[in-house]
């Protein structure tokens, strides 16, 4: 069974990878779709609105002749991850608690 993944938790995801190292888009969209199975064009609108808000930064390398664009996260970006992480635990502990057995009955 497959669970929808809402915009809020993808774009926390995406910061959580930005923020351990830079990464450009290609290599950031592999990531999030072997990991989650979201496919590349649903992303680069998510990292297009992250750099919109400010969460994210882009800066052009060359790499082997070519011109790569990498994402870095900013201190807005680092806030709005640690709000998408507690909200996470949140949620996670409530699934949790109503996905648990009755140990009682």
């Amino acid at each position: 069974m497959a669970y929808t993944l809402g915009p809020q938790l993808l774009e926390t995801c995406v910061l959580a990878i930005v923020a351990r190292k830079d990464a450009y888009g290609y290599i950031l969209t592999q990531q999030v779709k072997e990991r989650l199975g979201i496919s590349e064009s649903a992303l680069y609108p998510v990292l297009r609105r992250l750099q919109a808000e400010g969460c994210l930064a882009v800066y052009d390398s060359t790499y082997q002749g070519r011109n790569r664009r990498y994402y870095t996260i900013t201190p807005e970006g680092r806030t709005r991850l640690a709000q998408g992480r507690e909200d996470w635990t949140r949620f996670q502990e409530n699934v949790e608690y109503l996905l648990r057995e009755d140990k009682d009955g």
